[in-house]
């Protein structure tokens, strides 16, 4: 029988639960009008909302029982009762038959068409039962482990390879899209975007073939396969990337898109030849994840507060910092989504392209060509730039460029690689830049690390060990008390505790000391000693405020942020 609340819209529900703001809801609602996704999805992609908040709204809503499936004891028989074509393609689990009625988990109870496909196939009455897609998918995978290469014609057919000709294996034959290689390659595909991995790797190991993903960071398998699949997988990525399947001798570059679920996803493919074949990386981007907004980037209130400042000069330059890996470019990205408006004329200048900014103008070096930052930054000053971002600055030219493009009336953003906000103004300074330069161009220089988030459905609270290291790294006592999270892994995180990352940095803005102590070459202990004087935060501390309020662990700090 429904309820009141179940005739409301899954969007009113939200809202008055105040899981969502108005504003969250309007831009799902207008990225679903692009994309043809239901609105629950969009907003998990978003990252508005988890998927159990989600799935709980949607029972709500629907007056359908919602069910946990983590650690649910399920009947093998009873699954592989239902043909795996008809469970992978509904997302439906049997869970428990009683006479002639058969209760089946399913992360989309009102799909009519998959209830009549199970009761034709069952003979029994269907009571569907409401669960999370993640869980589906890991009970699937359990149970029914990789599809069968020979039998899963259609089973992918929600992904897409979009290109603008016949792809084929071999030159001058047409590519037969029901291939077990095409199968799996789709499958493979499929699952890293639903993982929400950065990278998908293809390693060929002397007895298999290893996929791994690389999920909030670190990588993780995906699955193996036999060595038969060594060359043909190779060939069809190689294919979609418009490489020359016959040079296996020498690295390759290319890229490929597929559509998924009405989105358009770009996959930048990398080859390398290594001793058992060659080894595939691809990079995953998907647009639709992208941080386009610097409230969203993690960033604490008080470093989010020093940014915002920096931002509010017309013109210098600002540094991000920071290892390969940690953020940079999205944070990037973000910053220029803010500023950019139609008064404005923002250029960029990268290696590669990663996403398309409305609005912005952007070019990829091409080395090839003659095109290198250096030479592109000296183009770009005759464009009548207002804003300038430069990938990343690599040599004395390049910094050389952008300090008097910074000092001449633009605002210029980079990148450089050191472990600290300071270290970045010593770098300048080695590379060739006159300290007095470096003191008048840098507005601020912004260092942060990405750390994995405690997952949210098996976060636990605890005590630390008296003489553990937990406590000696965050400065408590052995005789304090202290109260820690952690995860403790479940279906939603994939077993790992951790779901999702956020940042931790420091934000250094250069006062009128700072710059003084720059011009007189002082050193980078001296230089943060007086910038903790006005107020900065370190990012070993940035981290460990992180831990106080159970949105990461110590471990994790240490892992990412922990130098000496």
């Amino acid at each position: 029988m429904r309820t009141e609340t179940s005739r409301k819209l899954l969007g009113e529900i939200l809202l008055e639960k105040r899981v969502i703001t108005a504003e969250a809801l309007q831009e799902a609602l207008d990225l679903q009008k692009q994309t043809g996704e239901r609105l629950g999805r969009v907003l998990v992609d978003l990252g508005y909302v988890s998927e159990h908040v989600l799935v709980e709204a949607l029972a709500g809503q629907l007056g359908i029982r919602y069910v946990h499936l983590d650690g649910l004891a399920l009947d093998p028989e009873l699954v592989r009762s239902v043909p795996e074509k008809l469970i992978r393609r509904h997302k439906a689990v049997p869970l428990r038959r009683d006479g002639s009625r058969l209760r089946v988990a399913m992360s989309d109870p009102l799909n009519v068409t998959a209830v009549d496909d199970l009761r034709l196939v069952s003979g029994c009455e269907i009571d569907p039962v409401l669960a999370l897609e993640s869980e589906l998918d890991l009970v699937i995978r359990k149970h029914l482990g990789f599809p069968d290469l020979e039998e899963t014609a259609g089973v992918f057919d929600d992904v897409e390879v979009v290109r603008s000709e016949v792809v084929s294996l071999n030159p001058g034959e047409p590519m037969d899209d029901e291939a077990p290689v095409v199968r799996v390659v789709n499958s493979m595909i499929m699952q890293a975007i639903r993982d929400g991995a950065s990278d998908m790797h293809v390693e060929h190991l002397e007895e298999q073939v290893r996929i791994r993903c690389r999920v909030d960071g670190l990588l993780r398998d995906l699955t193996v396969l036999p060595p038969k699949f060594r060359y043909p997988l190779v060939s069809r990525l190689k294919i979609m990337a418009r490489l020359d399947i016959a040079e296996k001798r020498v690295p390759q570059d290319g890229r490929f898109q597929v559509r998924y679920r009405g989105r358009e996803i770009d996959f930048r493919v990398s080859t390398m030849p290594t001793v058992f074949g060659e080894k595939v990386v691809i990079r995953i981007l998907d647009k639709t994840r992208m941080i386009n907004r610097v409230d969203k980037l993690g960033f604490s209130a008080a470093n989010r507060q020093r940014l915002t400042g920096i931002l509010r000069h017309p013109y210098g330059m600002v540094l991000i910092t920071g290892p390969t890996g940690s953020g940079k470019t999205t944070t990037l990205y973000a910053i220029l989504s803010e500023l950019n408006s139609p008064a404005l004329n923002v250029i960029t200048i990268e290696d590669p392209v990663e996403y398309i900014l409305p609005g912005v103008n952007q070019i990829p070096i091409n080395p090839r060509a003659g095109l290198t930052f250096s030479r592109g930054l000296r183009s770009i000053l005759r464009q009548d730039p207002d804003i300038i971002m430069v990938g990343e600055i690599r040599d004395a030219e390049t910094a050389e460029i952008a300090v008097r493009a910074a000092t001449t009336g633009h605002l210029v953003f980079s990148t450089l690689h050191t472990n600290n906000a300071v270290g970045a103004l010593s770098r300048l300074v080695d590379i060739g830049i006159e300290p007095f330069l470096v003191a008048s161009s840098v507005l601020g220089v912004v260092a942060q690390r990405l750390v994995r988030v405690i997952c949210p459905r098996c976060r636990e609270s605890y005590h630390p060990a008296p003489g553990g290291l937990e406590r000696y790294f965050a400065g408590q006592g052995p005789d304090e008390t202290v109260t820690l999270h952690r995860g403790m892994g479940c279906t939603h995180c994939g077993r790992t505790g951790y779901r999702g990352r956020t940042t931790i940095g420091e934000v250094l803005p250069l006062s009128a000391v700072l710059r003084q102590m720059v011009c007189a070459r002082a050193g980078e202990g001296e230089l943060e000693s007086q910038a903790v004087r006005e107020g900065f935060i370190l990012m070993k501390d940035d981290g460990l405020e992180k831990v106080r309020r159970g949105i990461t662990t110590v471990s994790e700090i240490m892992r990412v942020a922990y130098v000496d």
